[in-house]
C-alpha cells in the first residue's frame, strides 16, 4: 500500500477500532475529535453507544469492520482477546484484505505477537504493534505515550493516527521489540511499589510521619516520575484503582513468560508476581497496585498510618 493510499485511508476512509474498555474508548474519541472517520466494534455492544453518539459507525461484527476500513486499530485486554479478534474464526485476517494496515495497541505477549505477525504476512496484511504507556487520564487527553515497533513504512504513514492519541512516540524496531519494552517498562513499575512497600512499612516501624516521610522519598535521590505520579495515592491512602494489581499481575505473567523463553533469569520478578497473588487473594486485586503498600502494613503487623493493630 502505498503512503498516499494509507494517508486517504486514515482520512477518508474510516478506521476501524477494536475494544471499547477503560482505555480504548477515549483513544477512539480522540480519533473522532481529531477529525478521523472510525467505525468500532465491540463484544459488548453497549459500550459502543457513547461513541456512536459522537459519530463513529458501529460495526455488527470483525469481518465487517474489516471489509469496510483499510486501517484496523484494536486495543484489547490479553492474549486471548487479541487472538480471537485476529486469528481465530470470524477474526481480522479471515476478512483482511491484502494492503490493510493493522496497528494492535494492547499489552500482550511476544509470543502471540510473532504469531499475528505471520498470519498479517500470510494475509498481506501491514502489521504494526504498538502499545501504549499510561492512564485512563493520560488516554482520554490524548498524551500517551506509544512505544511501536514493525514496518518503518507503515509507522510512518500512520504518524497522523498516532499522534491524535500520544504525545511521546517511539519508533522501536521491526519486530517484537515494543512488546518487550511495554512488558519491561510494567515489571519496573511493580517492582518499584514492591520496593516502596516494604520500605514505608520499615519507615512506619521507625516512627516516622506518613506524610512527611513519602514527600522526603519523593524529593530525594530515588525519587522518580511514578513515585510523583502515585505520591497523593499514597498519602491519601486512596488506593482507588488508574491500574488494578489484577492488570499488574497478567503484566508480569507475560513479563516472566518472555524471560522464561529468552532464558533471563528475573529472580525479583517471579518475588514480586507472588505478592501480587497474595494481593488478588486478600481481596486487593482490583485496587490499584500500589495499594501493596496496604498489604506489607498487614504483614508487618501496622494499622494504617503507623498505628499498630
Amino acid at each position: 500500500m502505498s503512503g498516499e493510499s494509507v494517508m486517504n485511508a486514515a482520512s477518508g476512509k474510516r478506521v476501524g477500532w477494536i475494544g471499547l474498555g477503560k482505555m480504548g474508548t477515549p483513544m477512539a474519541a480522540n480519533l473522532l475529535a481529531a477529525g478521523h472517520p472510525v467505525m468500532v466494534y465491540n463484544r459488548s455492544a453497549a459500550r459502543t453507544e457513547a461513541l456512536a453518539g459522537k459519530g463513529a459507525a458501529v460495526a455488527p461484527s470483525v469481518p465487517a469492520l474489516a471489509r469496510d476500513c483499510a486501517v484496523v486499530i484494536s486495543m484489547v485486554s490479553d492474549d486471548l482477546a487479541l487472538q480471537s479478534v485476529t486469528l481465530d474464526a470470524g477474526g481480522l485476517f479471515e476478512a483482511a484484505s491484502p494492503g490493510m494496515v493493522f496497528i494492535d495497541m494492547s499489552t500482550v505477549s511476544p509470543i502471540l505477537s510473532e504469531r499475528v505477525a505471520a498470519a498479517a504476512q500470510a494475509k498481506g496484511v501491514h502489521y504494526l504493534r504498538a502499545p501504549v504507556s499510561g492512564s485512563t487520564t493520560t488516554a482520554a487527553a490524548g498524551t500517551l505515550t506509544i512505544l511501536a515497533s514493525g514496518p518503518k513504512d507503515t509507522y510512518d504513514r500512520c504518524l497522523p493516527l498516532l499522534q491524535a492519541m500520544g504525545k511521546k512516540l517511539y519508533y522501536l524496531g521491526p519486530a517484537e521489540q515494543a512488546r518487550y519494552l511495554k512488558v519491561v517498562i510494567n515489571m519496573m513499575a511493580g517492582v518499584t511499589a514492591a520496593m516502596l512497600g516494604e520500605a514505608l512499612a520499615l519507615g512506619e516501624r521507625g516512627g516516622l510521619e506518613w506524610a512527611q516521610m513519602i514527600e522526603v522519598i519523593n524529593n530525594s535521590v530515588v525519587g522518580s516520575p511514578l513515585l510523583a505520579y502515585k505520591a497523593d495515592m499514597l498519602t491519601k491512602r486512596n488506593f482507588a484503582p488508574m491500574f488494578t494489581a489484577a492488570q499488574m499481575a497478567k503484566d508480569f505473567d507475560l513479563a516472566l513468560e518472555a524471560g522464561r523463553n529468552t532464558n533471563v533469569p528475573m529472580p525479583l520478578a517471579a518475588v514480586s508476581r507472588q505478592f501480587l497473588g497474595a494481593m488478588i487473594a486478600s481481596g486487593r486485586g482490583e485496587l490499584d497496585f500500589f495499594a501493596y503498600v496496604a498489604m506489607l502494613e498487614e504483614l508487618a503487623g501496622l494499622g494504617p498510618a503507623g498505628s499498630q493493630e
